[in-house]
């Protein structure tokens, strides 16, 4: 082989492992770059239970998927699941929200004259 056909196959071969992994969902990064345990329960998963194991976006959002896994964490099906209710809730019930309930804010202090009232009993 020479040189110039030894640089053109490595050329190709580093062409084709970008492909692939281009081609190659979030889920297969995730599970070749991370061990594959959830990030919360910490449950180990293995052969065809491996399929319970799922990919958790960070940031909620799907489709910020940068190449490192920054955004990404390893999560049982129960464990993401608690994840997505629980920031369905804080959606739901945050401050700004118009599903939440509004309580107004006690103002009245029934204490304020306390401290003048035991003053008038020492006497």
């Amino acid at each position: 082989m020479t040189k110039s056909s030894a640089e053109t196959a490595k050329l190709d071969r580093i062409l084709a492992d970008a492909k692939r992994d281009k081609e190659m969902g979030y889920r297969d990064k995730a599970l070749k770059m991370y061990p594959h345990v959830c990030g919360r329960c910490a449950r180990e998963f293995s052969g065809k239970r491996l399929s319970e194991l799922t990919v958790h976006h960070r940031d909620h959002n799907h489709d910020n998927n940068p190449q490192d896994g920054s955004n990404w964490e390893l999560l049982c099906l129960f464990c993401h699941d608690n994840e997505h209710s629980r920031y369905t809730d804080q959606q739901y019930f945050s401050d700004s929200s118009v599903s939440s309930p509004k309580t107004s804010v006690a103002t009245h202090n029934p204490f304020s004259a306390l401290a003048d009232l035991l003053k008038k009993q020492e006497k």
